[in-house]
């Protein structure tokens, strides 16, 4: 089973491969094998996942659920990158916070130390020491000497002053990054719950599924991306497509399909796992080219750029709400990571509805 899934792999990477080194036909998903309609059943076989619904309407909720608990992913990893920078953010304002406190105690000791001089002095102040000196030369460097001490003072209290407000500043600031912690981990918490009920709920719909209709259904996935994706193409979609990728572009695919096979999993980054983003985020740092960790932040801070100009190494961000990403190998193929209980794979561009394409090295 093993050398079974390793010559599997191999035989898929050098497909992917080879889409990137030589022109070809644009890519589409295999015409799907004849099936008898989905709620048709044989004598005997399992009844219907629910009353009066079809299996394509259950594919259909599936597919809305799993929609749904990506955008809620989404929602989850912004919030815990926002809380690792809060995090980060309130452990250097505690570092200025130790500082600005030692300081000030280091400002209280030097003026305690002069005020113990003056004391040693017999209480007078150094005008008034400066007035009994006969010899007109001690008077003179006294002057010197006094005028040095008070430009020293009034530094010591401008400095503590300053420190002060410093450190009531970074108090503040402290402060508000804790209630924005907070709030991001209320909302990291409350998305892992979305996601997690949108994921069980799909899950469960599958579970009432007998084998026969689990396949069937996939099969009914495989027949909607291909009609998808045909239609795109038909479209014109890939009409004088022809970038070619940067060399950082190629990096980026290479991680990306040295990747094929590993399951999707939420909140993964890899590298044993990944979800849509963190496939395309870490593609990308490998190339050396650091980019936002969600496909909405990609999609909102990315360069875009028209399809037409696409090349090897663009993001394709798919559905409204931008809860997908995927990255463009060429030949109107991506790779990508589905959803939970998919794997990362080749798949139509068009198999999906396109928002748009951003260029992480424009």
């Amino acid at each position: 089973m093993n050398r079974r899934h390793c010559a599997t792999a191999a035989i898929t990477l050098v497909c992917a491969l080879t889409l990137l080194a030589f022109p070809g036909p644009a890519f589409a998903a295999p015409e799907p094998a004849p099936t008898t309609p989905a709620s048709v059943t044989r004598p005997g076989a399992p009844a219907p996942p629910a009353p009066g619904q079809s299996l394509e309407q259950v594919r259909l909720e599936i597919d809305a659920l799993y929609r749904q608990a990506a955008s809620a992913t989404d929602a989850y990893n912004l919030a815990e990158e926002r809380t690792e920078k809060q995090s980060a953010e309130i452990v250097k304002l505690a570092q200025e916070m130790a500082r600005g406190r030692a300081r000030i105690e280091e400002l209280k000791n030097r003026a305690g130390a002069a005020a113990r001089a003056q004391y040693r002095g017999g209480g007078l102040p150094p005008e008034a020491q400066l007035a009994l000196v006969d010899d007109p030369q001690l008077f003179l460097d006294g002057v010197g000497r006094i005028e040095q001490g008070h430009k020293a003072t009034k530094d010591l209290i401008t400095e503590l002053t300053r420190t002060q407000a410093d450190l009531a500043t970074y108090t503040k600031d402290a402060s508000a990054q804790w209630e924005k912690l907070e709030a991001t981990r209320v909302k990291k918490e409350k998305a892992k719950k979305e996601l997690k009920e949108r994921i069980a709920a799909a899950q469960k719909l599958e579970d009432r599924l007998e084998k026969q209709e689990l396949a069937r259904l996939l099969e009914l996935e495989k027949q909607a991306q291909y009609q998808a994706q045909t239609a795109w193409l038909n479209s014109g979609a890939l009409k004088g497509i022809s970038g070619k990728a940067s060399k950082q572009g190629l990096k980026a695919v290479r991680f990306a399909t040295q990747q094929l096979g590993k399951p999707y999993v939420w909140g993964a980054e890899g590298p044993g796992s990944y979800d849509c983003s963190g496939l395309t985020s870490q593609a990308w740092a490998a190339a050396g080219r650091g980019i936002p960790r969600t496909s909405q932040e990609q999609w909102r801070l990315l360069p875009r750029i028209d399809i037409k100009n696409m090349r090897p190494g663009d993001l394709i961000i798919y559905h409204s709400d931008a809860s997908h990403v995927g990255m463009y190998i060429g030949d109107g193929a991506i790779i990508h990571a589905p959803r939970p209980g998919r794997n990362v794979t080749i798949a139509g561009a068009g198999s999906m509805s396109i928002l748009g394409v951003v260029r992480p090295d424009k």
